[in-house]
């Protein structure tokens, strides 16, 4: 599956319909976003039960300043709405596949309570 390029105007509703998504924040400029590129594009292709979605940090400044992004690339998962992965930098293919394992295995039940506990 093709990665999903998201703006103001798609990112709540695709979180929102989508179980698993991992968002790349990057912009064209950036040598370490246009490395991690490939990268990101081959695991989009051998995970196509989870939505890989860009965010063009040039295009879309009022999204990525909503999540605090300061340094691109930066890597966010969400699962269920919750993000449960955000890291600055770009990973390694191994690296990447390992977040992708953690994030999948992960028991949502207990991440929602904890979450909810936090809220109180």
């Amino acid at each position: 599956m093709a990665t999903v390029e998201l703006t103001q105007e798609n990112f709540e509703q695709t979180v929102n319909d989508s179980a698993m998504v991992i968002v790349d924040f990057w912009a064209p400029w950036c040598g370490p976003c246009r490395g991690f590129a490939p990268i990101y594009e081959q695991a989009a292709e051998a995970h196509p039960d989870i939505v890989f979605a860009k965010v063009n940090t040039d295009q879309q400044q009022e999204l990525a300043g909503a999540f605090g992004i300061r340094s691109i690339p930066t890597l966010m998962v969400f699962r269920e709405k919750v993000i449960l992965f955000q890291q600055a930098g770009a990973l390694p293919a191994t690296a990447l596949e390992q977040v992708i394992a953690q994030a999948k295995a992960l028991d949502m039940t207990k991440v929602h309570a904890e979450v909810a506990s936090q809220a109180k």
